[in-house]
Parts: structure tokens; sequence; C-alpha cells
């Protein structure tokens, strides 16, 4: 079994526009590959319609907590998946996950607009090693790179 962390923003989005994408990948890899999401276990956000930075009274939810959890899971996983695709701001915690995923020597697989997107930075540019401008691209790069046999 090979895990593909699935990134991307979720802060200031509702509960959906967080997970509705994390579902299309995951409805659409391959059985070997099992999909990681930093909205697992997060059901009870489901009626958020613009989700907080953190929420501290929740332990899954609070900083540490999504930072503990979501490090954990970059540095557990086969390769990231990174969604940018209209993003409108910064997603910060995003670009901490393609921090650790490159520190580690994962393979990153970004979805991003061929230009404009805001997170187009040379530094993020340099540590990926795909890049794409559909999810359904990008789920071919993760099966082909994360395939085993030949």
């Amino acid at each position: 079994m090979k895990y593909l962390y699935l990134a991307g923003p979720i802060t200031g989005l509702s509960y959906g526009q967080s997970t509705d994408w994390r579902q299309y990948v995951a409805d659409r890899l391959p059985s070997y590959i099992c999909p990681v999401s930093p909205m697992r276990g997060k059901k009870y956000l489901e009626g958020e319609q613009k989700i907080a930075a953190s929420y501290e009274e929740i332990p899954l939810s609070c900083q540490r907590g999504i930072t503990c959890r979501d490090r954990h899971g970059v540095m557990s996983c086969d390769m990231l998946f990174v969604n940018l695709l209209g993003a409108s701001v910064v997603s910060i915690g995003t670009v901490m996950e393609l921090g650790w995923a490159d520190m580690l020597r994962k393979p990153i697989v970004l979805v991003i607009e061929k230009e404009g997107n805001i997170h187009d930075h040379p530094m993020i540019r340099e540590v990926i090693g795909f890049r794409v401008d559909n999810l359904d691209d990008g789920i071919k790069i993760a099966d082909a790179v994360l395939m085993t046999g030949v």
C-alpha cells in the first residue's frame, strides 16, 4: 500500500470546498494508493461555511493538534498531492506541508493554474517534482510515480 497525502487550502473554505476535491481524487486512485486527508475525522466541521484557522477547544483542530497530525501525515506518506487551484489567499499550512515534504525528499505533484495563482512563487516551483493544471493529470502522475512493478 502506498500513501498519498492530499494537501491544499482549508482555512476560509466551507467544509465541502475543502473535502469535495479530496473525495474526487480518492475516488479515482487505484486500489494500491491510500489517500490521506488532513480533513479525515473532522466531520464535526461539516456545517462550517468558513473554516477557521484553528478551534482551540477541539484537540484535533487546535493549532498544536493540526500541526502535529499534518506533519505526521506528510512524514508517513509516500508522496504529496497538492491542489492549489482557485486559491485566493496564501495557504500557510499547505506551504508548511510543501516544506516538510521537500525536506523529507517526498515527491510532490502540484495542481495549479498555468499562471496567476497566488502561490506561484520561485521556492514552491523549485521544490515540486511535477506541475499540472488539473486534478486528473495529477492523479495520473501520482499513479505513475507510486506504481510498483513494470
